[in-house]
């Protein structure tokens, strides 16, 4: 058994065979004045999709720091995509409620 292994690296190692994992997406409600989770981690290719779940409130998910506008606001039940091609650490803010935080940490 250990045969095979060792040879099944050989191959990747000779043949330059690079396993690739597929981009995920990952979810964040916004709930009573918060980003659930704030923070998260991901990898380079992935996907925030955030759903404001509140019943009445309108919030938006700016990311001042990289530079972009300020996005439409994002009533109940809609949602706001950003996918992350880049490594780094991304800080945001809803932009009509600045004291409600978050940040995208990619790898």
């Amino acid at each position: 058994m250990i045969k095979y292994i060792f040879l099944i690296l050989v191959l990747f190692t000779v043949t330059g065979c690079v396993i690739t994992v597929p981009p995920k997406t990952v979810q964040v409600e916004i709930i009573k004045f918060k980003f659930v989770p704030a923070d998260i981690i991901i990898n380079k290719g992935d996907s925030v999709i955030w759903t404001n779940k509140e019943k009445r409130q309108y919030h938006s998910v700016r990311f001042e720091q990289m530079g972009a506008p300020e996005p439409d606001y994002m009533f109940p039940g809609d949602i706001f995509t950003q996918t992350f091609d880049e490594a780094g650490k991304f800080p945001y803010r809803c932009g009509p409620h600045p004291k409600m935080l978050g940040s995208v940490t990619v790898k």
